[in-house]
C-alpha cells in the first residue's frame, strides 16, 4: 500500500557556496532515500531551501561589500545550480526570504505565544565592541563550563552536548575578529523547552530500533539539562515578530534557527500552492499514516530531535500546559531523524578559511556527479566520522565503478552487440545461469530493507556484490570464446544482460545519471530517472528566484523486471572515466599538500 513519505532536507547557509562535506549530510543520503522510495510506490515530498536569515549572513555580506539580501540571492542561485547538478530530486527547493515562509513562521510563533510556551525574559547579548553589533551564540567560542572542552560554541558543546549561554563561556571570543564581546541585557522571547521535557523523553524512548543509535543516544542525552532557548535575536534581519510593538521594530527579529526548522512546513504549503492544490500538504503533514523523515549533520540533531518537535507540540496544544491547536492544525512529528556524523578531509576539518575544501561545483567540473554520490554512499560518514582521501576517491571510482560496474556493462552489451545486435534468447539455462539470477532476484528485498533503513553503505554494498558475481560469472562461461554454439553464447549473454538491468535497478538510487545511461543502452524508452531542474518562479509582490523542482512520474519501479529478446543493441558508450592517478598529487597540491 502506497505511503506519503515526506523528506525534510536540513537548508543550507547561504553565506557561500557548499562543500561536499555539507552534501555528504544532507543532500546525498536523502536523495538516495527518496528515490527508492518513490521506486517502491510511495508518495515522496521532498523539500528544503537556503536558510538566508542570521547575523553570519550579514557578517558575509559587509565582507564582500553587499546588502543582505544581496549576498541571499547569490548564494542561493549557486547552491540550487550545485544540487541540481548533483542530481537531488527536490520536488521543491525553495528559500526563507519568502512572504510564504513568513507568514508560516510567525503563525507557528503565534500558536506557540497563545499556548503559553513563549514568554519575554532580560537576558545578557553579546554585542561586538568593534561593531556594535549582536553576536550570534554560534560565533562565541571558549572554554566548556561542564567538561572543559576548548572550543564549545555559545549555543552548545559538541563535546559533552550540553546546551549553553554565551555567557557561562570560560573566556569567550568571536569567531569573526577574536575580540572578547561585551554582554548586556536585552529583552528576547524564549520558548519553554522545560515544558516539553516529559512529553519528549516518552517521544524518543518509542524510537529506540528504530532510529540510530548514536542519534537517540545524542538526543536523550540532552534532555539531561533542557532549559529555555532564545528565539529572537538583536538584529535586523530576518522574519519580524508578529506582536504589537514588536512587528514594526527594526532591532529585534526571530532567531534564525527558529525560522529555519519552519522552513520544512513552509517549503511544503509553498509546493502545495505551486502544485494547483493549496491544501496537498496536509497529505504529508496531518496525516498520521504518513511517514516524515528529517536529513542533516549531526551538528544539528538538537534542533531536530528536540526543537523543532517541541515546537510542534506546543503549536499542537500538547505540551506540559496543554492549549489548542493553531489555525494550520494539528502537525505531526517527525518519524525519524537520520543524521550522519562529519566528514573530515585528508584527515583535517573543512575550512574555507584554511583552504581545506572542495565546493561542490569546483567537484563536478572536474569528475562525474555519480562518482561522488557512490563515494557518499559507501564510505561517507553515514554512522561515524570519515575521511575523504583523493587516494580512495581514485580507487573507488577506478575499481568498482569503471572496473566492476562499467566494465559489466561494457562487455555484456558489447558482445551482444556485435555477436547478435539484438537482446538474445535465453535457451536450456544450466545451473550457474539459474544461480545467478536468483542471487540477481533476491537483492531486490534485501536491498530495499536496508534502504528503508537508511543504512546506505549495506545496500549499496549489497548491490555491488550482484555486479562482482556478474563479472565472476563472465569470466567462468568466456562467451567470448564459445564460436560454434551461438545458442550457448546467446543464454549466456541474455543472463548478462538481464543481471545488467537489475543492477542498473538497484543502483538507481545512488546512480541516478548513469542508470538512465544503461536504461538507454539497453533499448530503454522514456525516462527511467527524473532529473531535477531549475524553474525561475515570482514571489507574490517581489522578484522572481530559482527552485529546484522535477517531474519524477518516470519508469523506475524497485522490481526484477525480464528482460525483452529482440531490443536492439548498439555498441555502447562509456558508463565511467578511469581517472589518472595524478590526480591524487594535483588534488593534494590545491589543498596545500
Amino acid at each position: 500500500m502506497s505511503q506519503h513519505i515526506l523528506t525534510a532536507v536540513a537548508w543550507p547557509y547561504a553565506n557561500g557556496p557548499r562543500h561536499i562535506g555539507h552534501v555528504s549530510g544532507f543532500g546525498v543520503p536523502s536523495d538516495i532515500f527518496s528515490r527508492y522510495q518513490r521506486m517502491a510506490g510511495n508518495k515522496v515530498l521532498m523539500i528544503s531551501g537556503t536558510d538566508e536569515h542570521g547575523t553570519p549572513i550579514q557578517v558575509q555580506a559587509d565582507k564582500e561589500g553587499l546588502s543582505a539580501r544581496e549576498l541571499a540571492d547569490r548564494y542561493n542561485r549557486v547552491i540550487a545550480e550545485d544540487l541540481t547538478a548533483l542530481g537531488l530530486s527536490y520536488d521543491l527547493f525553495t528559500r526563507t526570504t519568502t512572504l510564504n515562509h513568513y507568514a508560516v513562521a510567525q503563525e507557528i510563533f503565534l500558536g506557540l505565544y497563545k499556548n503559553g510556551y513563549i514568554f519575554p525574559k532580560t537576558t545578557m547579548g553579546a554585542i561586538s565592541p568593534s561593531t556594535a553589533r549582536t553576536l550570534p551564540d554560534r560565533y562565541i567560542e571558549g572554554t566548556c563550563p561542564i567538561c572543559g572542552y576548548d572550543g564549545a560554541r555559545g549555543d552548545q558543546c559538541d563535546n559533552c552536548g550540553n546546551q549553553l549561554d554565551p555567557i557561562d563561556l570560560i573566556n569567550p571570543v568571536s569567531r569573526i575578529n577574536g575580540e572578547t564581546p561585551i554582554f548586556v541585557e536585552t529583552e528576547h522571547f524564549m520558548l519553554d523547552l522545560p515544558a516539553f521535557s516529559e512529553v519528549l523523553a516518552t517521544w524518543l524512548r518509542g524510537k529506540q530500533g528504530d532510529w540510530r543509535p548514536n542519534v537517540l543516544k545524542f538526543a536523550l542525552n540532552l534532555l539531561g539539562d533542557i532549559q529555555p532557548r532564545a528565539i529572537s535575536r538583536d538584529l535586523d534581519w530576518g522574519v519580524p515578530i508578529p506582536l504589537d510593538g514588536w512587528r514594526d521594530r527594526g532591532d529585534k527579529r526571530l532567531y534564525v534557527w527558529f525560522d529555519a526548522v519552519i522552513g520544512y512546513l513552509s517549503a511544503s504549503i509553498e509546493w502545495a500552492r505551486r502544485s494547483g492544490d493549496p491544501d496537498a500538504w496536509r497529505q504529508w503533514w496531518q496525516n498520521p499514516d504518513a511517514r516524515g523523515y528529517y536529513f542533516m549533520g549531526k551538528d544539528n540533531i538538537v534542533f531536530h530531535a528536540e526543537i523543532w518537535p517541541a515546537m510542534l507540540l506546543g503549536y499542537n496544544g500538547e505540551g506540559a500546559r496543554n492549549g489548542t491547536a493553531g489555525s494550520l492544525g494539528r502537525l505531526e512529528l517527525p518519524s525519524e531523524v537520520v543524521s550522519s556524523e562529519f566528514l573530515t578531509m585528508e584527515g583535517r576539518k573543512f575550512s574555507s578559511s584554511r583552504q581545506v575544501v572542495i565546493y561542490v561545483r569546483d567537484f563536478l567540473e572536474r569528475y562525474d556527479a555519480d562518482s561522488l554520490r557512490y563515494y557518499i554512499a559507501v564510505a561517507g560518514p553515514e554512522t561515524q566520522d570519515t575521511d575523504f582521501t583523493w587516494s580512495e576517491y581514485l580507487n573507488r571510482n577506478n575499481g568498482e565503478l569503471v572496473a566492476a560496474w562499467g566494465n559489466l556493462v561494457n562487455r555484456s552489451i558489447s558482445m551482444a552487440a556485435k555477436n547478435f545486435g539484438r537482446v538474445p534468447e535465453a535457451r536450456d539455462l544450466t545451473d550457474a545461469d539459474r544461480a545467478l539470477l536468483e542471487r540477481s532476484r533476491a537483492a531486490f528485498p534485501n536491498v530495499g530493507a536496508e534502504l528503508e533503513r537508511s543504512r546506505f553503505k549495506n545496500a549499496v554494498t549489497e548491490a555491488f556484490e550482484v555486479v562482482r558475481e556478474a563479472n565472476r560469472y563472465l569470466a567462468e562461461q568466456e562467451p567470448w570464446k564459445i564460436k560454434d554454439d551461438p545458442e550457448r553464447q546467446g543464454s549466456i549473454l541474455h543472463v548478462a544482460l538481464q543481471v545488467v538491468d537489475d543492477a542498473k535497478t538497484l543502483l538507481t538510487p545512488f546512480l541516478p545519471g548513469s542508470s538512465n545511461k544503461v536504461h538507454s543502452m539497453l533499448g530503454g524508452e522514456g525516462v527511467w530517472s527524473g532529473m531535477p531542474e531549475i524553474q525561475e518562479v515570482d514571489e507574490e509582490g517581489g522578484s522572481s528566484y530559482p527552485v529546484i523542482t522535477g517531474d519524477y512520474r518516470d519508469n523506475a519501479r524497485w522490481e526484477h523486471r525480464p528482460i525483452k529478446a529482440g531490443i536492439p543493441l548498439a555498441p555502447p558508450a562509456r558508463l565511467f572515466t578511469k581517472l589518472d592517478p595524478k590526480i591524487v598529487d594535483e588534488e593534494l597540491d590545491r589543498l596545500g599538500g
